[in-house]
């Protein structure tokens, strides 16, 4: 394990600023040669604190111009037309590099290594993908993987007629829900009630033999 100092929040790891320890090869791979950490030495240290402000001001930045992409392509859907078997399966698997590409010819500004794809993409069908604009904006993207462009059109209206319809049955099952929790509470007595009820068969009770008692005491 190293140390090194990250120069922007990395996911899982820390924040600006942090010394943490990472494996050689995933510092020497990606953090230091995509300039997202440097190796925690003394003159390393000192030169992060000399810039931390400016740092700081680059990143707020970025996030304002990520944050305002973000309001523009979330939720967008691209189409990779890739070969596939009868069953479905592709001959191999849909990667960032395939994510990005369809993104850009449908004029979206997404690079390869802001997809994130958490369970690779071996078949046909939609597929939610976390597109990362900046260490602190992340958008889904949804990813249509078909064999034609006609298919491609024929699976996006399935997955819409399926998506309104799991919402209608959803809204379906939180309103039998509402009414049932309602018919609990009206008939469901509460404790307060039962004591009155129970208070007031006493009374009733002790009434006839106070009334009793007078008459005895009358006839004698």
């Amino acid at each position: 394990m190293i140390e090194v100092i990250l120069l922007e929040r990395i996911e899982r790891l820390g924040t600006m600023g942090q010394t943490v320890k990472v494996r050689p090869g995933f510092a020497r791979n990606y953090l230091l040669p995509q300039k997202k950490a440097l190796r925690a030495t003394k003159s390393n240290l000192e030169l992060f604190e000399k810039q931390r402000a400016e740092l700081e001001a680059q990143n707020a930045n970025k996030r304002v111009e990520a944050e305002t992409l973000a309001k523009k392509i979330d939720g967008i859907k691209v189409v990779v037309i890739r070969q596939a078997s009868e069953m479905g399966m592709l001959y191999g698997s849909v990667t960032g590099r395939d994510v990005a590409e369809a993104a850009k010819e449908a004029k979206h500004p997404i690079d390869r290594l802001m997809v994130q794809i958490d369970t690779p993409i071996k078949t046909l069908g939609l597929f939610d993908v976390k597109v990362k604009l900046h260490p602190e904006v992340t958008i889904k993207v949804t990813v249509n993987v078909a064999r034609s462009p006609e298919e491609a059109i024929m699976q996006s209206e399935k997955g819409a007629a399926k998506a309104k319809a799991d919402a209608a049955a959803e809204a379906a099952e939180a309103e039998v829900a509402m009414i049932e929790n309602i018919g609990k509470k009206t008939e469901a007595p509460t404790e307060a009630t039962e004591e009155v009820a129970d208070e007031g068969e006493v009374k009733k009770a002790k009434k006839p033999r106070a009334k009793k008692a007078k008459a005895d005491e009358a006839a004698e």
